[in-house]
């Protein structure tokens, strides 16, 4: 189901079809240094993790991480959305694309979209965001979206820290 469309891509509920995808893409070493190790080994795991991820969100709060394909010949080739953490007061933005699509304004140019299909379409008054420490790719696009550096939390009971930006 398309949920968003810019000039060059379509953003979509993910669906067990989009299994390999996702096996790929949370297997790359630049998603486990920047966002971790999901567990996703088999394809059967890429099925659970989009059911139990971006579908359960989804249906409970009527967001979640879409698939960002290319427009023209349906490619796959990232995930940028919005989540709900519970540890975090705020919904944030979310974005990972395969590293052969980077420096080529996707990650702008579907985060620029999620963010006014938040604000406009779901009401939501502050959208956040959290990076690894020392991810200043994401860093440089969130600043471009007008989100800034506020602090660093602490993101997990195991000590990992993030930075938050608002």
């Amino acid at each position: 189901m398309k949920v968003l469309e810019t000039d060059r891509l379509v953003l979509r509920k993910l669906t067990s079809d989009d299994a390999s995808f996702i096996l790929e893409l949370l297997n790359d070493p630049s998603w486990i240094e920047n966002i971790g190790d999901k567990g996703v080994r088999t394809l059967e795991d890429a099925r659970r993790y989009i059911a139990e991820g971006p579908n359960t969100m989804y249906e409970r709060f009527g967001f979640c991480l879409y698939l960002a394909e290319l427009k023209e010949e349906g490619t796959p080739i990232g995930l940028c959305g919005l989540i709900k953490r519970d540890l975090l007061e705020d919904v944030d933005i979310g974005f990972a694309f395969l590293p052969s699509y980077w420096s080529k304004g996707y990650a702008f140019e579907s985060a620029a979209a999620v963010m006014e299909y938040g604000r406009s379409v779901l009401n939501l008054k502050k959208i956040v965001a959290i990076t690894a420490l020392d991810n200043e790719s994401s860093a440089k696009v969130l600043g471009k979206l007008g989100l800034k550096f506020h602090k660093v939390i602490a993101f997990s009971n195991d000590s990992n820290q993030v930075k938050l930006f608002q």
